[in-house]
Formats: structure tokens, sequence, C-alpha cells
């Protein structure tokens, strides 16, 4: 009799507990897919809003992480585990788990300060942290960097934030700077003509401020000339190479000469000793 009340006690507690185990994995199944619409929804909110995409990005994973965190509660719970329970030893834990992951934890301060400060936004193309490229993403703990040659580049908030940072799309306006050496005979008129005539030619390059075409300074076998015109900071790579090629096409047409330089070498001839003075006797 006793055998036979332990059999149906187990039997009991046994489909108890696979209908648990089911609920707990259909809880996790359809949470975690109403996390993730959850997600695209807030996502396309803040879209349509004409939020800043670098806050779009981490603020969505913010929000996913913690609707992840509540379904696994959730699921948790109903497996019969007391949450609380299981909260408070989790509590406990997070200080060992904190301290194992100081670098992750740096990294996700850092990531708060880039979206509060902003010290770069998403299309940006910075240099810091030791590497260049256009922000494509920031991430919970990392930035994700797209280089000119298609290289993506994942970078630690942390590190981005421990250097100087250099954002070259933080204004609408750059100046090219370009020295032009010419040889020490071209005439002053002549040249400074050339450069303000391929200068006002490009309807890229901006009025105001105006562009400044000057001796820079006079080198070794040239005279160095600085053209710095400003252009809008999307145009300055295609301004700075075609402004250069344009550059050599009319120095060449103007007969221009644009030195290399060169060293004079002297070769002085040593006459041969005189032999002894003939002394005869």
């Amino acid at each position: 009799m006793e055998l036979q009340q332990v059999v149906e006690f187990l039997q009991v507690q046994g489909t108890s507990f696979v209908i648990n185990l089911v609920s707990a994995i259909a809880i996790f199944v359809i949470g975690r897919w109403i996390a993730k619409l959850l997600h695209r929804l807030v996502t396309k909110a803040m879209k349509r809003a004409k939020t800043d995409p670098l806050i779009v990005t981490f603020a969505g994973n913010i929000f996913y992480v913690l609707l992840m965190f509540a379904v696994v509660l959730a699921a948790i719970g109903q497996l019969g585990i007391q949450t609380t329970s299981l909260i408070a030893v989790l509590g406990a834990a997070g200080l060992a788990i904190g301290l194992a992951l100081q670098g992750s934890l740096a990294n996700f301060a850092a990531g708060v300060m880039v979206v509060l400060f902003r010290p770069y936004r998403v299309g940006d193309y910075i240099e810091g942290g030791g590497v260049s490229g256009t922000v494509e993403e920031v991430q919970i703990f990392t930035t994700e960097l797209s280089t000119p040659d298609n290289r993506k580049i994942i970078v630690p908030n942390g590190q981005m934030l421990s250097d100087a940072i250099t954002n070259y799309s933080a204004h609408a306006t750059r100046r090219v700077d370009l020295v032009v050496g010419v040889g020490y005979g071209a005439d002053i008129d002549t040249v400074r003509r050339v450069l303000e005539g391929v200068v006002a030619d490009d309807a890229r390059v901006l009025a105001d401020p105006a562009p400044n075409i000057r001796i820079g300074s006079l080198g070794d076998s040239s005279v160095n000339w600085i053209v710095r015109p400003w252009v809008k900071a999307a145009d300055y790579w295609d301004v700075y190479w075609e402004m250069t090629e344009e550059i050599k096409r009319r120095f060449d047409r103007e007969g221009i000469n644009i030195p290399f330089p060169q060293r004079d070498v002297h070769v002085y001839h040593h006459g041969e000793e005189k032999g002894g003075a003939d002394v005869s006797g």
C-alpha cells in the first residue's frame, strides 16, 4: 500500500514538473519573441522621432537586455523556484562578478558617457583609441568602426575615451591644406595667378571663409606656397586630390617648374706628392 502511494506521488509530481517545464519553455520562447518585437517597435519609434542613431542603438540594446532578464525570471518562477531568493543570490554574487568584469563595466560606463556627451555620432569619421574610421554603431561595450578600405574595427568604449578623439566630421566645413613647391626662378605673380585660378574654378570651394594663398617658406631648393581653401567636410578628399592634380596640369602648361630635392657634389683632385730633390755631387 505504501509503495502504491509513492508511485502515485511520483506520477503526480512528475506530471506537474513536466507541465511546469513545458510552461517555462513556452514562457521563454514566447517572451523572447515578444522582447524582440518590442525591441523593433521601440527602435522604429525612436527612428521616426529622429532620435540620434547613437542613442537608438545603445538604448535599444539595453532595453532588450532588460526584457530578456524579465523573461528569464518569469520562466524560472514557473518552475517553482523562488525568484526573490534568486534575485538575492544574484545580488550577492553581483559584487564578485563586478570585480571579475571590471573591464566590461568600465566599457559600459564609457558607452554611457559617449551617449551622454556625444564626442562622436554614427556616421562621423573619427580617430581615437589608436584606430580611425567611420562610426557604424555604438554597442553597450564597444564601438564599431568601418575603415575606408571596408574593414570592420571593434574598439572597447573604454579604450575610445582613454585617449584623445579627433572627430573630422564634427563641423560642416574643413580647410584643405596644400603645400606646393616651385623653383626659385618662377615668377611670383605668375604662380599666384595660377593658384588663384585653380581655386576659383573649383565650384566646391567656399567663398567664406576666403581661401588663403601665400608663400609659406623658402626651402632649400624650392619656394613653398600654401594653398588653403575651405570646403564642405564631405568634399574634403575629392577637393584635396583633384586640386593637387589640377595644379600640376596648369603648372605644366605655364612652364612653372616643381623642383625636387637635389645636392651638388664637388670633387677635388689633389696633385701627386712631389718626389725628393735630385742632389748631384
